[in-house]
């Protein structure tokens, strides 16, 4: 450790550490544009200039390396006087224009101006006149003549989403952070630029003159969407949402979030909003009230169970909804008798669950991606599917890490790829039975049952190789490969590499709730049809809790029209061609819940803006369901009391029991090519709330995945 002086305070940091690292971790703060604990040193704003004794001059912090008995002042008359001549040149040039400024009230440039700036400029030239850019429907650069030249976005850019977009083009006064030949910003992480931007030269173009900073409530929230779990900060404005911003937490999402965890807020304001429970009568909707809507269903179930039995009764669940709401559908399912149950909606196969009250998940610590020295993932499209495991791998290959893939199409992931392998989707098993093969005859050892007939080829072994070395690594799952008509054999073979060299595997989960949806049981009950089946049109009466068949399934649910009750609960108006009953339910945003994340961490987060209109919790509208029903248990009073019924012992922010999260198979290795291709949705097409947000929908991804769509190709 190397001791140094920081205004007095003796303080002992790492050798190569600087002196703003010895700062921080003296409590001592010293005033910065460009340095970011998360970036690279550039030393471009000069506004950390300190007094170092025997220096000849001031020394930027952010750049300077400690040394042994080094002695620093932040706060003298040579210190105080070089910041202060630094905020002068900074301010030449600037528009001075806060009080249209998005930023005005949380702007570095206006709180350390305070502090450090004059009262007067001695300069009295024009000033720097720089045009707006049009860079796509989420980041505004309409006034890029605040901008101090602090490069943060582009260090983001090349070193955490992968992708240098912007960058400074020209010299002096005329330097401007820009694209280049007219391109637009289009990284899944893009929106972190605004954050870091210590100006307002990068702001939000949907909340853009929406509210001032002063106006808005600050209230912690959790993602819905990807398995990630993203703590997020959702800023209101009386009972409207008008901005979500990041939370930091080391251990989840660290200070990023993607963007559709971002601007998905959009869709909680839209015209699709459901306001009030609707009946179909005639076929033509009316709007009911609660009290008749919720008597409508119960005795449509009743009438149901009583002509065809409760097995003719089935729910689909979305795996975005919470814990609390899957825990109560699963109680009603029971309550009624029946063991149509499941919240596996894209899936091709069900011989997969983990053992009962178990679940598949990640198989290691979120946090630990971004120390990975070896990484293969089988049938993802990492960057898309997880924006913030892909930023955490990507910061273990920046330090050396080989990542290898096994993938349909070969999609750009903004980071180096030691492997790939490409195979069509329904030959998966046979490709990976290649790297199992290759992995046999590197370390001399009986390759997998099943796989006699397999011959490795130079891809396999390449990646073989790869994960023979390092000490930490993984085999991850992806969406696809969850999903996949053979995801039994997928699995197989990927424990089986994963012993054969002494690396975790597990599954990336695709949403928000896909490991709770497990531990609390939203599966089929025994003799219990799984999705595929139910959306068939074999069941009477079906429940789609936050559900859109087509959009969040794997076929298109026309069959549920050949039911005799259909019962929506969505926060939009959606399956008007087959429901029969709209139940207006709670976004995240107007509700308490917990979602269990791919790690098994369980975060729990309260409503932050009261329901719109009559929409209501859904676990309520469950309870009163099952009152209405007179089944036993459903005597709860607060969304508390379910998830401690649920998931007892786990506190929030804890993890489930290790005990109950289980990634080990026994399943045998099969061969055969799969019939389908695995059903994955695109990075924008996720779940309702993405769906609906237009500045989402308008960007590069969701165009893409519209052409795709169009032309037939897979996600």
């Amino acid at each position: 450790m190397v001791e140094i002086e920081i205004d007095g305070q003796k303080v002992a940091v790492p050798p190569g550490s600087m002196v703003m690292h010895a700062a921080e971790k003296a409590g001592v703060y010293i005033p910065h544009f460009c340095y970011h604990k998360k970036l690279s040193i550039a030393a471009n704003c000069r506004m950390c200039l300190v007094d170092i004794e025997k220096a000849p001059k001031p020394m930027p912090a952010c750049a300077t390396p400690v040394t042994m008995g080094m002695v620093v002042r932040t706060k003298s008359d040579k210190a105080i006087r070089a910041q202060k001549a630094v905020m002068e040149f900074l301010l030449i040039n600037h528009p001075l224009d806060c009080p249209i400024c998005d930023q005005g009230g949380e702007c570095q440039l206006q709180d350390l101006a305070v502090g450090y700036g004059g009262t007067r400029s001695r300069y009295e030239e024009e000033k720097r006149v720089v045009f707006h850019k049009n860079v796509g429907p989420l980041i505004s650069m309409e006034e890029m003549s605040r901008c101090i030249h602090c490069t943060r976005c582009v260090r983001f850019g090349q070193e955490i989403a992968g992708v240098m977009e912007l960058g400074m083009s020209h010299r002096g006064e005329h330097s401007e952070i820009e694209t280049f030949v007219g391109a637009t910003v289009d990284s899944e992480l893009s929106g972190n630029m605004i954050d870091l931007c210590p100006v307002g030269a990068l702001t939000s173009k949907p909340f853009r003159y929406a509210a001032r900073t002063w106006e808005l409530a600050r209230r912690r929230s959790i993602s819905p969407h990807d398995s990630t779990g993203a703590n997020l900060i959702v800023q209101v404005k009386g009972d409207r949402v008008l901005r979500v911003v990041p939370y930091e937490n080391e251990a989840v999402n660290e200070c990023w979030i993607a963007d559709r965890d971002r601007f998905s807020y959009e869709a909680l304001n839209g015209p699709d909003r459901l306001t009030r429970p609707m009946v179909k009568q005639g076929g033509q909707w009316h709007a009911v009230d609660w009290k008749n809507a919720l008597e409508f269903v119960a005795n449509g179930l009743q009438g149901v169970r009583e002509r065809h039995g409760a097995g003719a009764i089935g729910l689909l669940a979305s795996p975005h909804a919470t814990v609390e709401e899957l825990a109560l559908a699963r109680a009603l399912m029971a309550g009624l008798g029946s063991p149509n149950l499941d919240h596996r909606l894209r899936s091709h196969a069900f011989d997969n669950a983990a053992p009962a009250g178990r679940a598949r998940w990640l198989g290691l610590p979120i946090a630990e991606l971004s120390q990975l020295e070896r990484a293969f993932v089988i049938g993802s499209n990492l960057r898309k599917d997880h924006p913030l495991f892909a930023q955490r791998i990507r910061q273990a290959a920046r330090k050396g890490a080989q990542v290898s893939a096994l993938v349909a199409q070969r999609h750009d992931w903004a980071m180096p790829l030691h492997a790939v392998l490409q195979a069509p989707a329904t030959h998966w098993v046979e490709a990976l039975a290649r790297v199992a093969v290759a992995l046999a005859e590197e370390r001399g050892v009986a390759r997998p049952l099943g796989t006699e007939a397999v011959a490795a080829d130079d891809t396999a072994r390449a990646i073989a190789r790869s994960l023979l070395g390092g000490q930490h690594k993984a085999v991850l799952l992806g969406n696809a490969a969850a999903h996949h008509e053979r995801a039994a054999s997928l699995l197989a073979l990927a424990q089986w590499i994963a012993q054969q060299t002494g690396a975790r595997w597990g599954y990336l989960t695709e949403a928000a709730n896909t490991v709770g949806a497990q531990l609390v049981g939203a599966l089929p009950g025994e003799g219990g049809l799984d999705a595929q089946r139910m959306l068939e049109g074999t069941l009477k009466a079906v429940l789609l809790l936050g559900v859109e068949p087509g959009a969040d399934t794997a076929g298109d649910g026309a069959a549920l029209r050949q039911a005799e009750l259909v019962v929506t609960l969505s926060p939009f108006k959606t399956n008007l061609d087959i429901s029969d009953v709209l139940l207006p339910v709670a976004p995240f945003t107007e509700t308490s819940g917990s979602f269990v994340n791919a790690e098994g961490r369980l975060q729990s987060f309260q409503a932050v803006v009261k329901p719109l209109a009559e929409t209501r919790p859904a676990w309520k509208v469950l309870r009163v369901l099952g009152n209405l029903l007179q089944l036993p248990g459903f005597e709860y009073e607060t969304s508390q009391q379910v998830l401690a019924a649920a998931l007892p012992g786990v506190a929030d922010g804890g993890f489930v029991p290790a005990e109950r999260l289980d990634n080990a198979t026994a399943a045998v290795v099969d061969l055969t090519p799969a019939g389908r291709v695995p059903c994955v949705a695109s990075i924008y097409q996720l779940d309702a709330l993405v769906r609906r947000a237009p500045a989402l929908q308008a960007t590069a991804d969701a165009r893409a995945a519209r052409a795709e769509a169009a032309q037939g190709v897979s996600a």
